[in-house]
């Protein structure tokens, strides 16, 4: 029922989705009763592979998070989070307030490692296909313990979504050098090479690494992630109206626009912002579609959710986590010089 556009997007997505996913893939919608059954009435389609529960109540786009938990159970969102939960779904995707899923979603599921909240991850374009990034915004404060969490989760989801057998791990960094960066993310960057951890660690790389595909994962805190991810959607947007002010402007860039319009919408959809993030380190799997969310882009959400609930995803992310209290016991920094 969320999102810029609710059930009038979201169901065409629905059903896009069921094309691309085999038959063993149901759908759970959650939400108004009536509302659903008009848009599912131009999709008969989707007979068989639906079930529909009415939701009383839905979380508003503007809604704080704390009044999205007070008001809890009867709202769409809750239903959907905590079909997750009780084993009736295997994820959850909401195109919804981001802030009430990641608070509701944090109450039903609980987390399955000791973070402030989920970390927020983005696919973002390079050569090679996508580099998974993150913590975007989610946890702004991080000492090296949690960004080592933060790889091992996103080395699993990337594994997962993107189909990579052994995906590459990268820490941002202001250098490659090891005596680079502050404290935090030379220890986490030591721990990282030290510890046993079963995925490919490569170390630090820097800003301008990040979409050029230098590695698969790159690990940051929510405060630079989220401003990189900015900036990145900032240059992309600029880069798409000086290209439209330039074709338009006169008849030859015009018919010349007209001449190269599928490669021009495949350059828009590869500067696009990714459809959907998941909130990692959940005993759950949710991914937050965003709101102004396409019927396209929600299938795509859907296609990433079901590749995870497929996937040993959360079986991957628990093994890795358990090594992690030996490898922080193992790895104690060397005493300074001239300490006793």
């Amino acid at each position: 029922m969320g999102g810029d556009h609710g059930p009038a997007e979201l169901v065409p997505g629905v059903a896009r989705a069921a094309q691309i996913l085999t038959g063993e893939v149901r759908f759970l919608l959650h939400g108004d009763e009536a509302v659903l059954a008009r848009e599912l009435a131009r999709h008969p389609a989707l007979s068989g592979r639906i079930d529909v529960r009415h939701a009383e109540r839905v979380v508003g786009m503007d809604e704080k998070p704390a009044q999205a938990l007070r008001r809890g159970k009867g709202t769409s969102m809750w239903a959907a989070v905590e079909a997750v939960k009780t084993g009736e779904a295997g994820v959850a995707v909401s195109a919804g307030n981001t802030g009430a899923l990641m608070a509701i979603s944090k109450l039903i599921l609980r987390m399955s490692a000791d973070l402030d909240r989920p970390p927020l991850v983005a696919s973002l374009p390079n050569p090679r296909g996508v580099t998974t990034f993150l913590d975007v915004g989610a946890n702004v404060d991080c000492d090296a313990e949690r960004l080592v969490e933060f790889a091992i989760l996103g080395e699993a989801f990337h594994r997962a979504a993107h189909r990579v057998a052994r995906p590459t791990v990268g820490l941002l960094n202001v250098g490659h050098e090891e005596m680079k960066g502050h404290q935090e993310v030379r220890e986490a960057n030591r721990i990282l090479r030290e510890g046993a951890f079963d995925f490919d660690y490569r170390g630090f790389v820097e800003g301008d690494d990040i979409t050029r595909g230098v590695v698969d994962v790159i690990v940051t805190d929510g405060f630079t992630g989220n401003v990189a991810l900015k900036t990145a959607e900032g240059v992309a947007r600029f880069i798409r109206d000086e290209l439209k002010a330039a074709l338009t402007s006169r008849i030859l860039g015009k018919a010349g626009a007209f001449l190269a319009a599928g490669a021009l919408r495949q350059f828009r959809d590869r500067l696009s912002t990714p459809p959907a993030a998941p909130l990692l380190g959940l005993n759950g799997i949710v991914l937050k579609c965003h709101g102004g969310a396409s019927d396209r882009d929600f299938a795509q959400a859907l296609r990433v959710a079901a590749d995870l609930a497929r996937s040993d995803f959360a079986v991957e992310i628990e093994r890795n986590m358990g090594k992690l209290p030996a490898a922080m016991a193992e790895t104690v920094p060397p005493a300074a010089e001239g300490a006793p």
